[in-house]
């Protein structure tokens, strides 16, 4: 018996250095990725073999003009990775739970690292698509524990819901959420330009607030007045409450600064309401505030059969210091102050 798996570790040992000698020669030599991940494996570093299998698919592109054999070569390497992928994430989870590491009560940042580095979700950065403040942390739905004006702006949910429905009872009220421009180009964003699936009704727009709507919402403004709103005058504040109609989705998309935060109060929401930002998906809750980063892409969808309705605003992000946002606020009124005039922002 020995001799015989001496005699096989030597085969798959000329194996090995063969296929060493084709990648010499060419790296990307496909043939010999899996050649070389078959002897590693069967000499027992079924690790390293998994990467040249992997490294194969990554070549490999669509495989459309690739021969029939290659092809079923690398659907086994596909499998072959597969599995050591299983193998390496069924360790480590036992080697963590051994370790005390408890997905529903450790750290999350750490729970998220782990689904990055093992594929299951895809990373997502900040991209904002006009001006970006360096330092700042990179995170997708802000901690509430570092919001503590959140609260009071849930107890106020039903006081808000109330003034909304009267406001409802004037469906002519509620504009498009993305409306077409004469001064500027309009790209139409996946149909989002003039949609009316997707509408605002504002309180306060770019800074200026909306008057006649503004003073039917007393109690709605009165829940906000602790809230550090993003102010640069001609810009921010906007608060509004945002319609979207059944079966409609907002199309991904970035935010154009990553010194606010963009902040929901679901007033009415049907189930089937959902909401992704980077690689989270959550459902709002009628009640429920949250706060998160609109410069990393995010998106909306209303699968259920009624309107869903909440309420939005913006606020500075909690690490900028009081110095730093008047300085960003002072450069936004010099830029406006130049004379190109200011993108209309939204929220």
């Amino acid at each position: 018996m020995e001799a015989v798996e001496r005699q096989n570790d030597d085969a798959h040992r000329r194996r090995l250095a063969d296929a060493d000698r084709r990648l010499a020669a060419d790296p990307r030599d496909l043939g010999a990725l899996i050649a070389k991940g078959d002897a590693l494996t069967a000499l027992g570093d079924a690790r390293a073999g998994a990467g040249f299998y992997s490294c194969a698919l990554r070549y490999a592109g669509d495989g459309r003009t690739l021969p029939a054999d290659l092809v079923a070569d690398l659907r086994r390497a596909q499998d072959a990775a597969k599995e050591q992928a299983r193998r390496f994430e069924s360790h480590l989870t036992d080697s963590l739970a051994a370790a005390g590491f408890d997905p529903a009560l450790s750290s999350a940042r750490f729970s998220q690292s782990l689904d990055l580095m093992a594929g299951r979700k895809r990373l997502y950065l900040s991209q904002p698509l006009f001006y970006l403040f360096p330092g700042l942390p990179q995170i997708q739905f802000q901690p509430r524990e570092t919001l503590p004006w959140l609260d009071a702006v849930e107890a106020a949910a039903a006081d808000i819901r109330a003034e909304l429905e009267a406001l409802l009872a004037e469906p002519g009220l509620f504009r498009p959420y993305v409306e077409r421009r004469a001064d500027r180009p309009n790209s139409d964003t996946a149909g989002m330009v003039e949609n009316p699936d997707w509408s605002a009704l504002y309180l306060w727009k770019d800074g200026v607030e909306q008057t006649e709507v503004a003073r039917r919402c007393p109690r709605t403004l009165a829940a906000l007045a602790e809230v550090p709103l993003c102010r640069v005058p001609g810009r921010t504040p906007s608060i509004l409450f945002s319609r979207l109609r059944p079966g409609a989705r907002i199309p991904p998309h970035h935010g154009l600064i990553n010194t606010r935060l963009i902040c929901h109060l679901p007033l009415i929401v049907p189930p089937g309401n959902r909401f992704r930002v980077g690689n989270e998906i959550r459902e709002w809750k009628e009640g429920v505030a949250w706060a998160f980063d609109d410069t990393v892409e995010h998106e909306a969808r209303n699968d259920s059969a009624a309107d869903r309705t909440i309420l939005i605003f913006d606020a500075w992000k909690p690490e900028l210091t009081g110095e730093e946002r008047e300085l960003v606020s002072a450069m936004f009124e010099a830029i406006d102050a130049y004379g190109a005039g200011g993108t209309a922002w939204g929220v």
